[in-house]
């Protein structure tokens, strides 16, 4: 994809390996209906911008970002020296790779191509690796091409077809909680206990390719561009560019259709939950808006700084309220930092003067029949301690 982008205009252009992709995965009448604007899309002849930035994709240099936080960016050159600097833990104890956000049919290509030459070397990894197909799709076409089989060859753990790790979905045992330690992902982001629960993790995040070459060293130190491994005959070797196709020569394997349709007739459906589960919770639904949310209504919490969907509901051990509704909302802004103390759930109560926890406080207001704002562009109606935005 060519792009221009000006200070106020931005300029895409819509070429063949989209329209492909895109045909590629049954989306063809979508490639259809931009290739007929794709001249609309081109600038205007001698036209002038604002701002005219070039990037040349050959000097890019690969990054690794972390830890504790996606936005702290280290090039793959002075990673090494970051590493030393800050006395972050050298073992990479577990590479992580796929779910949602780099799972695509050529990065699992890509890593492949990685493992596969570790393989010929006689090695396995040396760090816990897994892999997470980011769909059904995905998961069955590999495991036909042989790209599953070769992460497993390797030493790797192959998990479902999930979030998995990503949102905390692992039952992680090789380390003990507020155990300080390392771990590199491919996923969109690596916050404080979100992968694992252990706010001693340092998690940080990168592609795939690097996830995967960095796993045969075991350690935070290894360059894959520069530096060089032992192969089982003793001899060094250094990994060559990955390679991957971004559609499969035979097309995608759909895999195993698991949808079940609910019923055409429902009324003699009924959905039976304990009424002691923790885990299940049937939802009672809102009553009728009066129109009066915002008057006089408290603040709950002005929120300093970054403040994520983790920050508002964090991922990880909690997910398994999800379908608890009352229960979950006992997660509700707990991370996110008060910027009246600088303190995260800890808010003051606008009834009694009292500091306590985010979701203590809101549940006190409910119970007073308050209503009650975070400042975040979030509407807080407090229906079983929920929040909804």
């Amino acid at each position: 994809m060519g792009a221009e982008i000006g200070a106020t205009t931005s300029v895409f252009r819509f070429n063949d390996r989209m329209a492909d992709y895109l045909v590629g995965t049954k989306r063809g009448e979508i490639a259809k209906y931009a290739q007929q604007y794709a001249k609309t899309l081109s600038p205007d002849e001698n036209c002038e911008y604002d701002q005219l930035i070039e990037l040349d994709l050959n000097t890019l240099e690969p990054h690794i970002n972390g830890p504790f936080t996606p936005d702290l960016a280290t090039p793959i050159s002075k990673f090494k020296e970051a590493v030393k600097e800050h006395g972050w833990p050298e073992e990479l104890k577990v590479g992580l790779i796929g779910s949602c956000t780099n799972s695509s049919y050529e990065d699992m290509s890509r890593s492949a191509s990685i493992a596969r030459q570790a393989i010929s070397h006689g090695l396995k990894v040396k760090s816990q690796f897994t892999v997470t197909p980011g769909s059904e799709q995905v998961r069955a076409t590999i495991a036909r091409d042989g790209q599953l089989s070769t992460f497993e060859e390797a030493g790797g753990m192959v998990l479902a077809n999930a979030c998995g790790p990503c949102i905390g979905q692992w039952d992680r045992r090789d380390v003990k909680k507020g155990e300080k330690n390392s771990i590199v992902s491919s996923y969109n982001r690596n916050f404080t206990g979100r992968n694992d629960a252990n706010p001693a993790t340092h998690a940080f995040v990168t592609s795939p390719d690097l996830v995967t070459a960095m796993v045969f060293a075991g350690t935070l130190n290894f360059n894959p561009l520069t530096d060089t491994l032992t192969g089982a005959d003793g001899k060094e070797f250094r990994f060559s560019e990955p390679t991957g196709e971004g559609l499969p020569a035979k097309g995608f394997d759909p895999g195993e259709n698991t949808y079940t349709p609910p019923p055409a007739d429902r009324s003699t459906v009924e959905v039976a939950v304990s009424p002691t589960s923790d885990r299940l919770q049937l939802l009672q639904p809102f009553g009728k808006w009066d129109g009066k949310d915002y008057e006089n209504l408290p603040i709950l919490i002005k929120v300093k700084g970054k403040c994520t969907t983790d920050h508002i509901s964090m991922a990880g051990p909690w997910l398994k309220y999800r379908g608890h509704l009352d229960n979950i909302s006992n997660n509700m802004l707990i991370g996110a930092i008060n910027a009246e103390n600088g303190e995260a759930n800890k808010v003051k109560n606008a009834t009694t003067g009292e500091y306590g926890a985010v979701p203590a406080v809101a549940r006190d207001y409910k119970a007073k029949g308050i209503s009650a704002s975070g400042n975040l562009g979030l509407t807080c109606r407090y229906q079983m301690g929920s929040c909804w935005r």
